[in-house]
Parts: structure tokens; C-alpha cells; sequence
């Protein structure tokens, strides 16, 4: 058990002959209590400094968990976002390949169609010329032929009938 300023003071010394002066000693121990009473003081104080750093310490700790739980679930959100991005980013892209494959598709269809369009009307324009150039062939044939000189005679001798006469 620790001594008390209270121990020191009612402290009793036997006396002996030739012992020491006692006012010198009680001036001593006086000035021992004081010293041990403001130890005791500042001990104390020392101590509720202690607890109180304690408590204070005890609570930085507290925070310092919560807001490396706090980062770490930021941190997993984080991930999750990205990771969720990341797939959104991919179904976009796939979702954009399709399309563009689809477009494509499209394109050649019609590129194909139109081509066979082009092709059939080129056939027919052909046709047409064919047709055509038989058709003026034929034309020139009958007006360098033989018949067109005997129809010309023909309306010759017409007019110098009287019922041509009467048609003009």
C-alpha cells in the first residue's frame, strides 16, 4: 500500500538521546508532504489526462475503423460500378455489332436487288433496241424497196382519176 501525506504526517519518531533536532525534522517533513501532496496532485491529474487521451485515443480508433469499413465498401462499390459498366459498355457494343451487321445485311439485300434490277432493265432496254432497230430496219427496207416506187405510181395515177381528184 502507498504511502499518504497523511502517513507522513502523523509519522511518530522515538526519541532517542542526542536524536536529531525535531523542529528540523518537522520542518522537513512538512516540506515533504507539500512536495509529495503536489506529486500526488499532478499524478492524479496525470492520470485523468490519461484516461481522457484514452478515450480520446479509444474514439480516433472507433472512427478510423468505420472509414477504413467506409473505403472499403466505397472501394467495392466502386468495383461493382465499374464492373456493371463494363458489362453495360459490352451489351452496348455487341447490341451495336448486331445492328451494324444488320444494316449491312440490308445493304447487300438491296445492293443485290438493285443490281438485279439494273440487270433486268438492261435486258429489256436491249430488247427495246432490238425490237427497235428491226422495226426501222424493216421501215427502211420498205421505203428503199421496190414498193414504196410502186406506190408512188400508183398515186400517180390516182390523181388523174376523178374520184382521187374529189378526196383532195
Amino acid at each position: 500500500m502507498p504511502l499518504t501525506p497523511l502517513d507522513i504526517h502523523n509519522k511518530e519518531f522515538s526519541r532517542r538521546i542526542r536524536g536529531y533536532d525535531e523542529d528540523e525534522v518537522n520542518e522537513f517533513l512538512d516540506q515533504v508532504i507539500k512536495d509529495y501532496e503536489i506529486v500526488i496532485r499532478e499524478n492524479k491529474e496525470l492520470h485523468n489526462q490519461l484516461l481522457a487521451m484514452q478515450e480520446k485515443l479509444d474514439h480516433f480508433a472507433n472512427i478510423e475503423e468505420t472509414l477504413s469499413k467506409t473505403i472499403i465498401v466505397a472501394q467495392e462499390a466502386a468495383d461493382d460500378v465499374k464492373n456493371n459498366a463494363k458489362k453495360e459498355a459490352q451489351l452496348i457494343v455487341k447490341e451495336a455489332e448486331k445492328n451494324a451487321d444488320r444494316i449491312v445485311n440490308e445493304s447487300l439485300a438491296k445492293s443485290r436487288k438493285i443490281a438485279m434490277e439494273v440487270e433486268e432493265l438492261k435486258k429489256q432496254a436491249s430488247i427495246y433496241r432490238a425490237r427497235f432497230r428491226t422495226l426501222v430496219e424493216a421501215q427502211l427496207d420498205l421505203l428503199s424497196g421496190d414498193g414504196w416506187d410502186t406506190l408512188e405510181n400508183r398515186e400517180q395515177s390516182h390523181d388523174k382519176t376523178p374520184e382521187v381528184q374529189e378526196l383532195y
